[in-house]
């Protein structure tokens, strides 16, 4: 399989004091090389004051697990392989993710206490966990699958491979709010949806993979804004190339970031094409821009979208540093298609 290549960027917030995003790609997308893409946003609320080491912790933490989950996935053609790796997938690795980033969190407070009275009561657990709240989308590719996992909000974008859209972990019922699942969660485990989807073979492979935080989404004033951001993104891919598209890209989120007023991150994996993409796959209309802003050629910057609500000032983390960067076996026909667990 050619070499994926990778697209990313994070800005932070306005009125934001820092950025609680996180977001990491490593590899090539190889049988030993899975390439795994993370994304994750901070709660930014005072109740959760280390929510953009939380973010960082759950983005370090799902990269070793999800890459070493793909080196497995090099035998998934043996008989009743597959199957074993979608079970584990389901149920073990959501549990695995959750104890990883729990004991990650648990240690830096111990190791980061905050100055106390020596009268108070000692926090529980679960009160000190909820102090690095924190969302994840997680995606491994390998030349024979492709696996995705989110808990909390944020967008996962998939372009076929016949050029058709889909955001397969995309909630039966949006959250009302700021609301939202989090890994600080009593069972965050149980909360974690997950996309299944074997490769069968390089042509039918996804074309492009959008990992984003919801600051993108929030920005368009209906629910298709994202949808066609995502199309027109593809579009320019094809047409100007990842070069152009990483040039522009920063512009594009500070777009976004102003009209949602949230950090707003995006990680993208881009299967190269031998041919250029067919027309199936437009650049999405042009869309209007505030005033002054700078619309790129043929993409809709994050147009259509509705003055910034009000944004208030979050609480600053207290300790640490964050970056500003952000089956079945194969026994029929059922295993051709691909499955969204939950």
């Amino acid at each position: 399989m050619r070499r994926w290549e990778t697209l990313a960027g994070s800005v932070q917030g306005v009125g934001k004091r820092r950025n609680q995003d996180w977001f990491d790609c490593q590899g090539t997308g190889s049988g030993d090389d899975p390439l795994v893409l993370a994304v994750a946003d901070g709660h930014g609320s005072a109740v959760h004051a280390r929510s953009a080491l939380g973010a960082r912790f759950a983005v370090d933490r799902f990269l070793p697990l999800a890459a070493s989950f793909g080196r497995a996935a090099h035998d998934c053609h043996e008989p009743g392989r597959l199957t074993r790796l979608m079970t584990y997938a389901r149920d073990d690795f959501p549990r695995a993710l959750v104890h990883e980033w729990r004991q990650e969190a648990l240690g830096h407070w111990d190791r980061n206490r905050p100055v106390v009275e020596e009268a108070a009561r000692e926090p529980r657990p679960q009160e000190k966990l909820v102090l690095y709240g924190t969302t994840l989308i997680g995606a491994v590719l390998t030349p024979w699958l492709f696996v995705a996992w989110q808990i909390g909000d944020g967008d996962l974008a998939v372009v076929e491979h016949d050029g058709t859209l889909s955001r397969p972990l995309a909630p039966a019922e949006e959250d009302l709010g700021d609301e939202t699942e989090s890994l600080c969660g009593r069972e965050a485990w149980l909360s974690v949806r997950m996309h299944w989807a074997p490769v069968f073979e390089e042509a039918r492979a996804p074309r492009l993979v959008v990992l984003s935080t919801d600051g993108l989404s929030k920005s368009f004033a209906s629910g298709d804004g994202y949808g066609e951001f995502v199309r027109g993104l593809a579009g320019r891919l094809a047409e100007k190339g990842l070069a152009d598209v990483r040039e522009t890209l920063p512009d594009w989120l500070a777009q976004a970031s102003r009209y949602s007023g949230d950090d707003t991150t995006l990680a993208a994996a881009l299967r190269p094409a031998e041919t250029p993409l067919p027309a199936e796959t437009p650049a999405p209309a042009d869309a209007p821009a505030p005033a002054g802003t700078p619309v790129p050629e043929e993409v809709s910057a994050p147009g259509e979208i509705s003055a910034p609500a009000e944004v208030s000032e979050e609480t600053p983390a207290d300790a640490g540093t964050a970056a500003e960067r952000a089956d079945g076996e194969a026994d029929g026909d059922a295993d051709m298609e691909r499955k969204t667990e939950t």
